[in-house]
C-alpha cells in the first residue's frame, strides 16, 4: 500500500475563498474514487495549524504502480490542471506501508 501526501500553498486570490475552494476540491478528488484503479481512499483538507501550505491532500493507493497510473489518469490531470492555477506552492511524501 502506498501513501501520497500533497499540501499546497493557495495563492492570494483563492485565500479569499479557501472554505469554498477547499468543498469544490474536496468533491473532484473525490469523484476519482471507483474511476482510477487503484485508488483506495482520497481526501483534502484545510490546514488550520498556519504555516506556509493552506490544503492538504491524502492518497491511498493498491501499490506504486497504481499511484503512477492515477498520476496520468485524465480525470486527475483535468483536477491538477484547477489546482495549478490556485496555488503558489507545493510539497509532496510518498511512502509505503
Amino acid at each position: 500500500m502506498v501513501k501520497h501526501i500533497v499540501m499546497w500553498a493557495l495563492n492570494e486570490d483563492a485565500k479569499k475563498d479557501s472554505e469554498k475552494i477547499t468543498a469544490d476540491l474536496q468533491n473532484r478528488f473525490k469523484s476519482l474514487l471507483g474511476v482510477v484503479d487503484g485508488l483506495k481512499a482520497i481526501e483534502v483538507g484545510r490546514n488550520y495549524n498556519g504555516g506556509k501550505y493552506d490544503l492538504v491532500l491524502l492518497c491511498v493507493f493498491d501499490s506504486k504502480e497504481a499511484q503512477e497510473k492515477y498520476q496520468m489518469h485524465p480525470a486527475h490531470v483535468a483536477i491538477k490542471e484547477i489546482v495549478h492555477s490556485l496555488t503558489c506552492g507545493r510539497e509532496c511524501a510518498d511512502y509505503e506501508i
